[in-house]
């Protein structure tokens, strides 16, 4: 019998704040330690910027800049909403994209250079959740919930999701009750129709969740020095002044969406979600719901934090070496004689 591999994780991000790019460097700590495989990125933002550091990201754990020696052939395209209604650039993915080495040179290579360079988000994510299992593929939503929602209404794409995905696991919202979500908000229509018509369970990590648990610049500063040039680590930086401890919602949704038989969270009973005029969250308790919150459990919260700060600022590594196929010919037997 095939054994199952790792989730196949596709991770639609907004790349809005430094959460995000924290959540990409769990990602692939996870892929690294064979927990998880990352099967697609796509950028729910108007900015080439963001889709580049995405990429440089994903080719430092490739090995690039990083020195993973053999890691090699780990990058994956990266999807790009040019219409998206989330737009602009932030320091914290246009600083890292314009340091430059003591010859002058970029420190992170990229294969992006236009749009021309990036893929389509909905071929992205289809294409990558048919390539996995039944069953085994998560999705993590971490921005507008656009291309989702979009993705519904290509043809058979509901009947693939339902085939291919075990889970939706989104950051944002806030409950039991909490503040407005910007990345809900940006896309009323796409959260409220993504909620009502996702055909797998949903687990949502609130900001209440992020702000319980926030990660510690101290590890910026030690974990990551392993590395002179790291984009996670000089996003960090950009992001705001340093010293400062970041809420961690988006990394939240990855943990559990990565391993959710960890115990590392506690879930609300079964409901229902509902996105409010203002971008607000209401739950709805019900025995026949599909959506459920994550809970911070105060027994796992040092569990959890450590986690954060070992897996995502961990070395990459190299794949495992694939064997060669070989293929069996069962040598003919002569017949016999009668």
């Amino acid at each position: 019998m095939r054994s199952q591999p790792g989730a196949g994780i596709v991770f639609d991000t907004a790349l809005s704040r430094i959460d995000d790019a924290l959540a990409l460097a769990l990602l692939y700590g996870l892929d690294g330690r064979h927990t998880v495989r990352v099967v697609a990125i796509t950028v729910d933002r108007a900015s080439l910027p963001a889709a580049v550091f995405c990429d440089l990201v994903s080719r430092f754990y490739a090995g690039t800049v990083s020195g993973a020696i053999g890691a090699g052939g780990r990058t994956l395209p990266v999807g790009l909403a040019p219409d998206s209604r989330v737009k602009g650039d932030l320091p914290m993915f246009t600083l890292p994209l314009a340091k430059k080495n003591a010859t002058g040179q970029p420190v992170y290579p990229t294969d992006i250079h236009d749009a021309d360079d990036t893929a389509e988000p909905l071929a992205l994510i289809r294409n990558a959740l048919t390539a996995q299992m039944d069953h085994n593929a998560v999705v993590v939503l971490s921005g507008p919930a656009t291309s989702l929602a979009n993705l519904l209404d290509v043809g058979g794409a509901k009947e693939l999701i339902a085939r291919k995905v075990k889970l939706l696991a989104i950051a944002g919202g806030g409950f039991p009750e909490g503040q407005a979500d910007a990345n809900l908000a940006a896309d009323l229509p796409a959260a409220r129709r993504l909620f009502a018509e996702w055909p797998t369970p949903i687990v949502i990590a609130g900001q209440e969740v992020g702000a319980a648990l926030l990660f510690p610049a101290a590890s910026i500063e030690k974990d990551f020095a392993w590395a002179p040039a790291h984009p996670v680590a000089d996003a960090y930086r950009a992001n705001q002044a340093m010293p400062y401890d970041a809420p961690t919602t988006a990394m939240a949704a990855v943990l559990y969406a990565s391993n959710p038989e960890s115990n590392y969270f506690k879930l609300s009973d079964a409901g229902t979600v509902s996105v409010l005029d203002d971008g607000r969250t209401r739950f709805t308790r019900s025995a026949s719901g599909t959506h459920r919150y994550v809970i911070v459990d105060a027994a796992e919260k040092d569990r959890v934090v450590k986690t954060y700060t070992d897996v995502s600022s961990a070395k990459p590594v190299a794949p495992p070496p694939r064997r060669p196929r070989v293929d069996v010919v069962k040598e003919q037997q002569p017949q016999k004689k009668d």
